[in-house]
């Protein structure tokens, strides 16, 4: 039996076929708890939703999102109404969601909101007990996972801000179940430091398990009784955890708190430069104003010069006479036109170019015309003009 090898598009694809061919996969009905919810910038929603024991990862398009009668959130329980189907390039399934209804909130949901009551009716959240960010810290303590790429990010936008500043990262788990006392261990140690002015507490982004360990009750407690102030930047800028709460300045990502923590000593220098090259730049601005004022006023008399309107004058009387000249010649083309016009009309109908078709102006003596025989009779005498005279004939007409 002959088996064909395959590409892994060519197996991605026929797994897709088999997928999108099933009748049940094509109208699903999947409930679960939604998690690492995105909104993208296209109107794209990304999230998964999980159980107990697995999770999915679902998309819902544009066209879909817009119709949507509720809002999803991280921790929602929800029923998600779509087709099940495969990203050939990854060789991932995923659901496309075409619905989402309510289902009830996840746990991990109830436990956060449960536990931010209670520390805050316990005023762990008020703006009273928040300590003050030092503006010009020298020394700032770091906690966080020494492998993460929050402490690259910290290290990078602090040395851009200040190569001066001082550094002491405390190495600590930011993830399981560890993690909480791992990071209380931490707090407590940097504040046996005198010369530190603040702390970081950070990680990188994360599924709302991930960063579970930042809810830890005892965390919060270790935060707020913390003598030097805490920033924290946990995930990213959607991500809210109870250290956040408690912290004396949350920010919404790792690069964030170092930002709020550094003082930006270039920033400052290049502030500096800016405002010398902003003098300088309004000097010559001024100077060149002024200069283009003078001439100005300048080109103004050049042009108020009575010589300059003289000789523009000049130009104008020059221009009319043309311009007379050819009105004058257009008016005697246009008289000549209806002279020849007129003369022809006249040569037309003059009565002498009868007489030379034979034909004659026969007159009485008043010179009035002859046209009728009976006329003709009553005569004695009459002038008869031809084409080339005219002559006074006696007439003896008899009846």
């Amino acid at each position: 039996m002959y088996i064909k090898t395959l590409t892994v598009s060519e197996l991605n694809g026929y797994i897709k076929r088999l997928v999108d061919s099933d009748f049940i996969l094509g109208n699903s009905h999947v409930k679960g708890e939604i998690s690492n919810l995105k909104f993208h910038s296209s109107g794209h929603i990304y999230f998964s939703i999980k159980d107990e024991y697995s999770k999915i990862n679902c998309v819902m398009f544009r066209s879909s999102a817009r119709n949507l009668k509720l809002m999803p959130e991280n921790g929602m329980k929800v029923v998600v109404k779509g087709r099940v189907s495969v990203y050939e390039k990854d060789g991932a399934y995923q659901i496309y969601c075409d619905d989402i209804e309510p289902a009830g909130m996840g746990e991990l949901y109830i436990a956060f909101e449960k536990m931010k009551s209670k520390l805050e009716s316990q005023g762990l959240f008020k703006v009273e007990h928040k300590k003050d960010i030092p503006s010009y810290a020298r020394k700032i303590g770091v906690i966080t996972s020494p492998t993460g790429a929050a402490v690259r990010d910290i290290i990078n936008v602090s040395k851009r801000r200040n190569s001066t500043i001082e550094l002491l990262i405390y190495p600590a788990l930011v993830q399981g179940i560890n993690a909480s006392e791992s990071m209380i261990k931490a707090i407590e140690y940097l504040n046996t430091i005198n010369d530190i002015d603040v702390i970081i507490l950070a990680r990188g982004g994360g599924s709302i398990e991930e960063l579970w360990c930042f809810n830890d009750e005892n965390l919060a407690y270790s935060i707020y009784n913390s003598k030097k102030p805490i920033i924290t930047g946990v995930g990213h800028e959607i991500d809210y955890t109870i250290a956040d709460f408690v912290s004396d300045r949350r920010a919404p990502t790792p690069s964030a708190a170092a930002e709020l923590a550094v003082f930006d000593l270039q920033g400052l220098q290049d502030k500096i430069i800016s405002y010398k090259n902003t003098l300088n730049n309004l000097m010559n601005f001024e100077l060149a104003e002024r200069k283009n004022y003078l001439e100005l006023l300048k080109g103004k008399l050049n042009v108020n010069s009575p010589y300059s309107y003289i000789v523009n004058e000049y130009n104008n009387i020059d221009r009319l006479m043309e311009l007379m000249h050819i009105r004058i010649k257009a008016k005697i083309e246009r008289e000549k036109e209806k002279l020849i016009k007129a003369n022809s009309l006249l040569t037309a109908h003059n009565p002498m170019n009868i007489l030379s078709k034979g034909y004659a102006i026969i007159q009485d003596k008043d010179k009035n015309i002859i046209n009728t025989m009976q006329d003709l009779k009553s005569l004695g005498k009459v002038k008869i003009t031809l084409k080339d005279g005219s002559e006074e004939f006696n007439l003896n007409i008899k009846n």
